[in-house]
């Protein structure tokens, strides 16, 4: 058991490790995903946080030292998601006869998304900390973490929300649209997008192209947005 620890002490100082097990997290889940049908709780991006998660306190390896390696991963979200402009492109068609009921569907969910969670923690006596950092939850992470670091919330706890937020999406989503009977791909997509953003996206990617595409503009439109209205909510309505 020395010598085994001994040997992560070493590699944990190499920043290729962080990389390393982060794709082999992914790898694990997403294979156990794929053998469990793709049921979807287990989503593999649950697992492989999930994974990570235990590891880095089993070993007792700080976030920091694991970031050092892992950030290429999110380097490489900057490519990925410019990319998904691509699948949009081939959709124009119906982008341009849609853009008006997706431009009321991206304000309304924009603001149901942040005014509903504020709402809910402030009932339970959620700090005017908690609920600045929970406001931008249906975002993508780095946009996200922007607006709360700038409003005054904790970067970190927006960080864990818009994790939770989109594996929830990704998870609920497609069981609530069949429910509601919407079979649209264009329509179940730009909603996936709009309410759990990359994590949502992947999913509706899974769906169909074209599913993945509007979802993929519901994402960035919905960062937009978000970072437009919800400091002028701010100052409107102040947290608190």
């Amino acid at each position: 058991m020395t010598r085994l620890a001994d040997i992560w002490v070493y590699l944990a100082t190499s920043p290729l490790l962080g990389l390393t097990v982060t794709l082999v997290a992914y790898v694990v889940g997403d294979w156990i995903y794929r053998r469990a049908n793709m049921h979807p709780l287990l989503n593999p991006v649950l697992i492989a946080v999930v994974a990570l998660v235990l590891l880095l306190k089993a070993t007792g390896t700080p976030y920091p030292t694991y970031f050092e390696g892992a950030q290429f991963v999110h380097f490489l979200l900057g490519p990925a998601t410019v990319a998904l402009a691509v699948p949009l492109f081939f959709n124009l068609g119906k982008l341009k006869r849609l853009w008006l009921p997706l431009l009321g569907g991206l304000v309304a969910g924009s603001l149901t998304a942040a005014v509903s969670a504020v709402g809910i923690a402030w009932l339970f006596g959620g700090s005017q900390q908690t609920l600045i950092s929970l406001a931008p939850k249906s975002v993508t992470a780095p946009v996200a973490m922007g607006i709360a670091e700038k409003l005054g919330g904790l970067p970190s706890l927006t960080a864990i929300f818009v994790i939770s937020t989109g594996i929830l999406g990704a998870v609920l989503g497609p069981m609530v649209l069949n429910g509601l009977r919407v079979r649209d791909q264009a329509t179940r997509g730009f909603a996936l997008g709009v309410t759990s953003h990359g994590i949502g996206t992947a999913r509706a990617f899974q769906e169909s192209e074209q599913a993945g595409a509007f979802s993929g503009l519901a994402m960035g439109l919905n960062a937009l947005v978000t970072a437009l209205l919800l400091p002028l909510l701010a100052h409107l309505i102040p947290f608190g």
